[in-house]
Protein backbone atom coordinates (compact mmCIF):
# COMPACT_ATOMS: atom_id res chain seq x y z
CA UNK A 1 0.00 0.00 0.00
CA UNK A 2 1.51 3.12 -1.03
CA UNK A 3 1.48 5.74 1.92
CA UNK A 4 0.96 9.82 1.52
CA UNK A 5 4.49 11.20 2.41
CA UNK A 6 4.36 14.20 4.71
CA UNK A 7 7.74 15.99 5.48
CA UNK A 8 7.33 18.78 8.30
CA UNK A 9 9.57 21.16 8.38
CA UNK A 10 12.33 21.44 11.38
CA UNK A 11 14.06 24.43 12.04
CA UNK A 12 15.50 26.18 15.58
CA UNK A 13 12.35 28.30 15.39
CA UNK A 14 9.92 25.71 15.38
CA UNK A 15 7.12 24.89 17.51
CA UNK A 16 6.57 21.59 19.19
CA UNK A 17 2.66 21.96 19.72
CA UNK A 18 2.18 22.34 15.69
CA UNK A 19 5.12 20.24 14.45
CA UNK A 20 4.33 16.98 16.91
CA UNK A 21 0.52 18.33 17.14
CA UNK A 22 0.44 17.68 12.70
CA UNK A 23 2.62 14.62 13.00
CA UNK A 24 0.30 12.77 15.52
CA UNK A 25 -3.07 13.59 13.29
CA UNK A 26 -1.34 12.48 10.20
CA UNK A 27 -0.06 9.01 12.11
CA UNK A 28 -3.74 8.59 13.33
CA UNK A 29 -5.84 8.84 10.05
CA UNK A 30 -7.51 5.41 9.91
CA UNK A 31 -5.41 3.77 12.52
CA UNK A 32 -6.95 4.89 16.16
CA UNK A 33 -10.90 5.23 14.48
CA UNK A 34 -10.43 1.76 13.73
CA UNK A 35 -8.65 0.89 17.44
CA UNK A 36 -11.83 2.77 19.09
CA UNK A 37 -14.22 0.38 16.82
CA UNK A 38 -12.27 -2.96 16.89
CA UNK A 39 -10.07 -2.90 19.28
CA UNK A 40 -6.95 -3.06 17.06
CA UNK A 41 -5.23 -0.38 15.50
CA UNK A 42 -5.93 -0.21 11.42
CA UNK A 43 -2.79 0.68 9.15
CA UNK A 44 -2.11 3.94 8.87
CA UNK A 45 -1.93 5.49 5.51
CA UNK A 46 0.55 8.86 5.93
CA UNK A 47 4.22 8.65 6.20
CA UNK A 48 4.59 12.09 8.68
CA UNK A 49 8.85 12.49 8.79
CA UNK A 50 10.67 15.30 10.13
CA UNK A 51 13.22 17.05 7.86
CA UNK A 52 15.87 19.66 8.41
CA UNK A 53 19.10 20.88 7.22
CA UNK A 54 20.51 17.99 8.96
CA UNK A 55 19.91 14.70 10.89
CA UNK A 56 19.81 13.68 14.37
CA UNK A 57 18.99 15.75 17.12
CA UNK A 58 18.05 19.76 16.92
CA UNK A 59 17.06 22.22 19.54
CA UNK A 60 13.47 23.98 18.90
CA UNK A 61 11.47 26.87 20.42
CA UNK A 62 11.43 26.93 23.96
CA UNK A 63 14.54 24.42 24.06
CA UNK A 64 12.99 21.04 23.26
CA UNK A 65 15.20 18.92 21.72
CA UNK A 66 14.11 16.77 18.45
CA UNK A 67 15.35 14.01 15.88
CA UNK A 68 15.57 15.13 12.53
CA UNK A 69 14.85 11.70 10.15
CA UNK A 70 16.09 12.62 7.10
CA UNK A 71 17.89 15.92 4.96
CA UNK A 72 15.48 17.75 2.87
CA UNK A 73 16.13 17.36 -0.60
CA UNK A 74 14.17 18.10 -3.60
CA UNK A 75 15.24 14.96 -5.14
CA UNK A 76 13.18 13.07 -3.34
CA UNK A 77 9.45 13.21 -4.50
CA UNK A 78 6.76 13.94 -1.76
CA UNK A 79 3.20 14.51 -1.78
CA UNK A 80 3.26 17.26 1.01
CA UNK A 81 5.37 19.59 2.48
CA UNK A 82 3.99 21.06 6.01
CA UNK A 83 5.52 24.09 7.47
CA UNK A 84 5.26 24.49 11.31
CA UNK A 85 4.93 28.29 12.71
CA UNK A 86 8.11 30.01 13.58
CA UNK A 87 8.82 31.54 16.92
CA UNK A 88 9.94 35.11 15.57
CA UNK A 89 8.45 38.46 16.10
CA UNK A 90 6.15 39.74 13.02
CA UNK A 91 9.05 42.30 12.37
CA UNK A 92 12.07 40.51 12.75
CA UNK A 93 13.60 39.75 9.39
CA UNK A 94 14.22 36.55 7.73
CA UNK A 95 15.95 37.50 4.53
CA UNK A 96 19.12 35.23 4.30
CA UNK A 97 17.69 33.18 6.94
CA UNK A 98 16.30 29.93 5.29
CA UNK A 99 18.26 30.02 2.22
CA UNK A 100 18.45 26.46 2.12
CA UNK A 101 14.77 26.27 3.08
CA UNK A 102 13.53 28.62 0.43
CA UNK A 103 15.15 26.85 -2.26
CA UNK A 104 14.26 23.20 -1.07
CA UNK A 105 10.51 24.73 -1.31
CA UNK A 106 10.63 26.26 -4.61
CA UNK A 107 12.20 22.81 -6.21
CA UNK A 108 9.23 20.72 -4.65
CA UNK A 109 6.57 22.88 -5.92
CA UNK A 110 7.71 23.21 -9.27
CA UNK A 111 7.54 19.34 -9.27
CA UNK A 112 3.99 19.30 -7.65
CA UNK A 113 4.61 18.71 -4.20
CA UNK A 114 1.69 20.45 -2.02
CA UNK A 115 2.98 22.81 -0.02
CA UNK A 116 0.78 23.90 3.56
CA UNK A 117 2.32 26.54 5.97
CA UNK A 118 0.62 27.10 9.57
CA UNK A 119 0.67 31.12 11.29
CA UNK A 120 3.93 32.22 10.95
CA UNK A 121 5.30 29.31 8.59
CA UNK A 122 3.81 31.35 6.09
CA UNK A 123 6.32 33.70 5.92
CA UNK A 124 8.65 30.95 4.16
CA UNK A 125 6.22 30.57 1.54
CA UNK A 126 6.25 34.21 0.67
CA UNK A 127 10.10 34.48 1.30
CA UNK A 128 10.33 32.28 -1.30
CA UNK A 129 8.42 34.19 -3.83
CA UNK A 130 5.90 31.74 -3.88
CA UNK A 131 2.62 33.53 -3.01
CA UNK A 132 3.12 36.67 -5.36
CA UNK A 133 0.41 37.66 -6.71
CA UNK A 134 -1.69 34.90 -4.76
CA UNK A 135 -3.51 34.90 -1.95
CA UNK A 136 -2.39 34.13 1.46
CA UNK A 137 -3.06 34.19 5.02
CA UNK A 138 -1.36 34.02 8.67
CA UNK A 139 -1.87 34.56 12.29
CA UNK A 140 -3.32 37.68 12.14
CA UNK A 141 -0.01 39.29 14.04
CA UNK A 142 1.58 38.96 11.31
CA UNK A 143 -1.16 40.04 8.43
CA UNK A 144 0.50 43.80 8.52
CA UNK A 145 3.93 42.88 7.88
CA UNK A 146 3.15 40.51 5.07
CA UNK A 147 1.47 42.96 3.15
CA UNK A 148 4.58 45.73 3.91
CA UNK A 149 6.95 42.90 3.22
CA UNK A 150 5.38 41.35 0.27
CA UNK A 151 3.23 44.02 -1.35
CA UNK A 152 2.21 41.52 -4.32
CA UNK A 153 0.59 39.18 -1.85
CA UNK A 154 -3.18 39.28 -1.10
CA UNK A 155 -3.53 38.82 2.56
CA UNK A 156 -6.49 37.84 3.91
CA UNK A 157 -6.18 38.53 7.98
CA UNK A 158 -10.05 37.50 8.47
CA UNK A 159 -9.55 33.66 7.14
CA UNK A 160 -8.54 30.78 8.70
CA UNK A 161 -7.45 28.88 5.86
CA UNK A 162 -6.79 29.95 2.35
CA UNK A 163 -5.90 27.47 -0.44
CA UNK A 164 -3.98 29.33 -3.20
CA UNK A 165 -0.97 28.78 -6.33
CA UNK A 166 -1.05 26.46 -9.47
CA UNK A 167 -3.03 23.58 -8.77
CA UNK A 168 -4.24 24.74 -5.20
CA UNK A 169 -1.28 23.72 -4.20
CA UNK A 170 -0.78 26.54 -1.66
CA UNK A 171 -2.75 25.93 1.52
CA UNK A 172 -1.85 28.46 4.76
CA UNK A 173 -3.71 28.22 7.88
CA UNK A 174 -4.52 31.20 10.36
CA UNK A 175 -2.75 31.85 13.58
CA UNK A 176 -3.17 29.69 17.08
CA UNK A 177 -5.11 26.13 16.92
CA UNK A 178 -5.87 26.72 12.89
CA UNK A 179 -3.33 24.20 12.14
CA UNK A 180 -5.77 21.90 12.84
CA UNK A 181 -7.92 22.97 10.07
CA UNK A 182 -4.77 22.68 7.90
CA UNK A 183 -4.48 19.29 9.00
CA UNK A 184 -8.06 18.13 8.54
CA UNK A 185 -8.21 20.14 4.96
CA UNK A 186 -4.97 17.91 3.71
CA UNK A 187 -6.49 14.90 5.20
CA UNK A 188 -10.11 15.55 3.37
CA UNK A 189 -8.35 16.73 0.12
CA UNK A 190 -5.48 13.87 -0.30
CA UNK A 191 -7.57 10.92 1.43
CA UNK A 192 -11.46 11.58 1.98
CA UNK A 193 -13.70 13.72 4.02
CA UNK A 194 -14.49 10.79 5.73
CA UNK A 195 -11.36 10.64 7.07
CA UNK A 196 -11.15 13.46 8.18
CA UNK A 197 -14.32 13.72 10.23
CA UNK A 198 -13.28 10.66 12.30
CA UNK A 199 -10.16 12.22 12.98
CA UNK A 200 -11.81 15.50 13.93
CA UNK A 201 -14.14 13.11 16.23
CA UNK A 202 -11.76 11.13 17.66
CA UNK A 203 -9.70 14.37 18.67
CA UNK A 204 -13.00 16.53 19.74
CA UNK A 205 -11.57 19.36 16.88
CA UNK A 206 -13.91 22.51 15.75
CA UNK A 207 -13.85 24.03 13.01
CA UNK A 208 -12.67 27.65 13.11
CA UNK A 209 -15.98 28.18 10.36
CA UNK A 210 -16.01 32.40 11.86
CA UNK A 211 -11.97 32.71 10.58
CA UNK A 212 -9.50 33.60 13.13
CA UNK A 213 -10.98 37.70 13.20
CA UNK A 214 -12.89 36.84 16.47
CA UNK A 215 -9.69 35.82 18.29
CA UNK A 216 -7.46 39.41 16.88
CA UNK A 217 -6.58 42.17 19.27
CA UNK A 218 -7.99 44.91 17.41
CA UNK A 219 -5.72 47.22 18.92
CA UNK A 220 -2.72 46.23 17.04
CA UNK A 221 -0.65 49.72 17.51
CA UNK A 222 2.34 50.83 18.60
CA UNK A 223 3.38 54.25 20.43
CA UNK A 224 4.15 56.50 18.06
CA UNK A 225 7.86 58.06 17.22
CA UNK A 226 6.39 61.24 16.35
CA UNK A 227 6.10 63.40 19.83
CA UNK A 228 2.92 64.78 18.94
CA UNK A 229 1.43 61.88 17.65
CA UNK A 230 2.31 60.00 20.52
CA UNK A 231 0.97 62.49 23.42
CA UNK A 232 -2.28 62.12 21.84
CA UNK A 233 -1.92 57.99 21.39
CA UNK A 234 -1.22 58.43 25.59
CA UNK A 235 -4.63 60.47 26.11
CA UNK A 236 -7.08 58.43 24.00
CA UNK A 237 -5.53 55.40 25.83
CA UNK A 238 -7.08 56.71 28.64
CA UNK A 239 -10.41 58.64 27.28
CA UNK A 240 -11.28 56.99 24.18
CA UNK A 241 -15.07 56.80 25.72
CA UNK A 242 -15.31 60.43 25.91
CA UNK A 243 -17.34 62.42 23.37
CA UNK A 244 -15.83 63.33 20.19
CA UNK A 245 -12.23 62.45 21.24
CA UNK A 246 -10.64 62.84 17.82
CA UNK A 247 -11.89 66.76 18.28
CA UNK A 248 -10.05 66.46 21.66
CA UNK A 249 -6.56 65.00 20.11
CA UNK A 250 -6.96 67.61 17.28
CA UNK A 251 -6.99 70.02 20.02
CA UNK A 252 -4.20 69.08 21.95
CA UNK A 253 -1.86 68.35 19.07
CA UNK A 254 -2.00 72.40 17.62
CA UNK A 255 -1.98 70.93 14.57
CA UNK A 256 -4.66 71.85 11.77
CA UNK A 257 -6.62 69.57 10.92
CA UNK A 258 -5.62 68.42 7.62
CA UNK A 259 -1.79 67.64 9.24
CA UNK A 260 -3.01 66.08 11.73
CA UNK A 261 -5.21 63.67 10.04
CA UNK A 262 -2.15 63.12 7.58
CA UNK A 263 0.37 62.36 10.65
CA UNK A 264 -1.86 60.50 12.57
CA UNK A 265 -2.17 58.20 9.57
CA UNK A 266 1.45 58.19 8.93
CA UNK A 267 2.42 57.49 12.69
CA UNK A 268 -0.28 54.78 13.27
CA UNK A 269 -1.41 53.27 10.03
CA UNK A 270 -4.85 53.91 10.76
CA UNK A 271 -7.16 57.07 10.84
CA UNK A 272 -7.85 58.86 14.46
CA UNK A 273 -11.71 57.54 14.40
CA UNK A 274 -10.39 54.03 13.28
CA UNK A 275 -7.78 54.14 16.15
CA UNK A 276 -10.58 55.42 18.42
CA UNK A 277 -12.81 52.11 17.27
CA UNK A 278 -10.04 49.98 17.95
CA UNK A 279 -9.62 50.95 21.32
CA UNK A 280 -13.34 50.98 22.35
CA UNK A 281 -14.18 47.74 20.65
CA UNK A 282 -11.08 46.28 22.52
CA UNK A 283 -12.62 47.24 25.43
CA UNK A 284 -15.63 46.08 24.70
CA UNK A 285 -14.52 42.63 24.21
CA UNK A 286 -12.97 42.43 27.31
CA UNK A 287 -16.16 43.47 29.22
CA UNK A 288 -18.46 41.14 27.43
CA UNK A 289 -15.99 38.05 28.37
CA UNK A 290 -15.61 39.43 32.33
CA UNK A 291 -18.70 40.97 32.67
CA UNK A 292 -22.42 40.16 33.38
CA UNK A 293 -22.71 43.62 32.15
CA UNK A 294 -26.10 44.27 29.66
CA UNK A 295 -24.73 44.62 25.78
CA UNK A 296 -26.28 48.29 25.78
CA UNK A 297 -24.26 49.09 28.95
CA UNK A 298 -21.37 48.38 27.67
CA UNK A 299 -21.83 50.33 24.31
CA UNK A 300 -22.23 53.71 26.36
CA UNK A 301 -19.24 52.58 28.72
CA UNK A 302 -16.91 52.58 25.80
CA UNK A 303 -18.23 55.67 24.22
CA UNK A 304 -21.12 54.55 22.18
CA UNK A 305 -25.10 56.13 22.11
CA UNK A 306 -26.46 54.10 19.34
CA UNK A 307 -26.60 50.67 20.46
CA UNK A 308 -27.56 49.73 16.85
CA UNK A 309 -24.13 51.00 15.24
CA UNK A 310 -22.38 49.48 17.83
CA UNK A 311 -23.78 46.48 17.16
CA UNK A 312 -23.14 47.60 12.78
CA UNK A 313 -19.49 48.03 13.85
CA UNK A 314 -18.56 45.41 16.32
CA UNK A 315 -20.30 42.52 13.82
CA UNK A 316 -17.63 43.96 11.11
CA UNK A 317 -14.66 44.63 12.65
CA UNK A 318 -15.23 41.48 15.01
CA UNK A 319 -16.85 39.28 13.07
CA UNK A 320 -19.56 38.27 15.60
CA UNK A 321 -22.71 40.24 17.38
CA UNK A 322 -21.79 41.02 20.56
CA UNK A 323 -24.39 38.73 21.64
CA UNK A 324 -22.36 35.71 20.11
CA UNK A 325 -19.25 37.08 21.10
CA UNK A 326 -19.78 36.73 24.78
CA UNK A 327 -21.56 33.54 24.47
CA UNK A 328 -18.30 31.78 23.38
CA UNK A 329 -15.32 33.46 24.85
CA UNK A 330 -17.49 34.30 28.34
CA UNK A 331 -18.17 30.83 28.73
CA UNK A 332 -14.87 30.00 28.83
CA UNK A 333 -13.86 32.40 31.11
CA UNK A 334 -17.16 31.07 33.43
CA UNK A 335 -15.93 27.32 33.00
CA UNK A 336 -12.38 28.59 34.24
CA UNK A 337 -13.44 30.14 37.09
CA UNK A 338 -15.44 27.45 38.02
CA UNK A 339 -12.65 25.08 38.44
CA UNK A 340 -10.34 27.31 39.88
CA UNK A 341 -9.86 27.06 43.65
CA UNK A 342 -11.18 28.76 45.67
CA UNK A 343 -8.99 32.05 46.75
CA UNK A 344 -7.28 31.97 44.01
CA UNK A 345 -7.64 35.00 41.30
CA UNK A 346 -8.63 34.53 37.86
CA UNK A 347 -7.10 37.50 36.48
CA UNK A 348 -8.91 40.02 33.86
Amino acid sequence: MHKISVALLVTPESTSGTLFGMYDLFKSVQRDWHLLQHGVPGEGVYEPRLVGRETGFATICNGIRVEVEAKINAEQPLDIICLPDLFIAPDEPVAGRFEQELAWLQACYEKGTLLAAACSGTLLLAEAGLLNNMDATSHWGYCDVMRERYPSVRVHPKRSLVVSGREHRLVMAGGGTSWQDLALYLIARTLGLRQAQEVAKIYLIDWHSAGQQPYALLARTRQSDDPIIGECQSWVAEHYDTHCPVAAMMQMSGLSERSFKRRFQKATGMTPIQYVHTLRLEEAKQLLESTDTSIEAIAGEVGYEDMSFFSRLFRREVGLTPGQYRRRFGALRRTLQSITPDGVPLNR
